[in-house]
Order: structure tokens, then C-alpha cells, then sequence
């Protein structure tokens, strides 16, 4: 079995809304395949695993076994990721704690964060849990990209930067 080189991990409360529309864009650019969050029954972090039968083992597997890069796309809720994406970057303790050789699958695999905000700007620090997380886990970080949207659509000067910032970090690593 051939291994797919990146997925699109999409943590949005709307799988179409601006992230999507992103993730998308993403797509055609680079060949990735998606996993939206959204469609996942993924429990929150539990300190005596009583979710293990929840979603999130075998989406990790789906992962570990498949992908080499990894591009984690959320919006901007609150200054931070969003609520989805913050429980699937909890559950990554079932892998440290439970499921340790499935972790381990984690090192050198290379990480990429894209955020989607009602504007230009995204605050300084928005980028650390992503890097600490990529450190902590021996993964390469890739870097970050903050993009959005102007009249429902992704301005052409913002594909441009885009899809220069996907050819030089994430279609360059492998």
C-alpha cells in the first residue's frame, strides 16, 4: 500500500463554512486528503480512558498509518483553536499514556497549521500550542498560515501567498 503523503485536518463547528472553504483550496493545491473533525465522535480527554471506544483510536491509526504530513486547519475561536481541534490535540494524551506505540508512530512526521479568522491579523501566540505540541511529539514543524475570507471568498492575493507558502513548506518535506 502506496502512503498518501498529507492529510487536512479540519477542527470547524461548520464543515463548510470558512475553514472549509480553505481546507478546499488546500486540497486542489496539494493533492491532500481531508478528515473534518465535525464528522468524528471524538470524546473529551478522560484520566481513566473511558472513552477508548469513541472515534479518536482509530482516526489516530487512520493517521499514523497513512500520512506522513499533517496540516491541522482551524478557525479562530476566541483567540485560540477551536473546541474541536483543542479536544482531538487533548485525546493525543490516549497516545502517550495507553496507546504509547501509536504515539511513537508520531515522531518525524511533519506538522503544518493553517487558521481561518474574520480578518488579517491573528494574535500573537495563537501559533504555540501547534509548535510546543509538534516539539513535544518529535515532529517537524512546518510552520502556520493565518488566512480568511472577504465576501465569502478567498481574496486572490491571499491563493497567491497560500499556495506559495503550501509549495515551500508542506509539498517540500517529504
Amino acid at each position: 500500500m502506496m502512503k498518501i503523503k498529507g492529510v487536512i485536518i479540519q477542527g470547524s463547528s461548520r464543515s463548510n463554512g470558512n475553514t472549509g472553504k480553505i481546507v478546499s483550496f488546500i486540497q486542489e493545491r496539494t493533492g491532500f486528503e481531508s478528515i473534518d473533525l465535525k464528522s468524528k465522535k471524538i470524546g473529551a480527554f478522560d484520566y481513566n480512558f473511558e472513552n477508548e471506544g469513541d472515534d479518536f483510536l482509530p482516526l489516530m491509526k487512520e493517521i499514523v498509518y497513512n500520512y506522513d504530513t499533517l496540516i491541522f486547519a482551524t478557525p479562530v475561536y476566541w483567540y485560540s483553536m477551536s473546541g474541536i481541534m483543542k479536544n482531538f490535540f487533548d485525546r493525543i494524551s490516549d497516545c502517550l499514556k495507553t496507546e504509547k506505540e501509536l504515539g511513537r508512530m508520531l515522531r518525524g512526521k511533519n506538522m503544518g497549521m493553517v487558521s481561518c479568522g474574520s480578518d488579517a491579523e491573528l494574535k500573537k501566540g495563537f501559533e504555540m500550542p501547534f509548535v510546543e505540541s509538534a516539539n513535544y511529539l518529535g515532529m517537524n514543524y512546518l510552520g502556520n498560515f493565518h488566512t480568511w475570507l472577504e465576501n465569502d471568498l478567498i481574496p486572490d492575493s491571499l491563493k497567491t501567498e497560500l499556495s506559495i507558502f503550501l509549495e515551500n513548506q508542506m509539498m517540500t518535506s517529504e
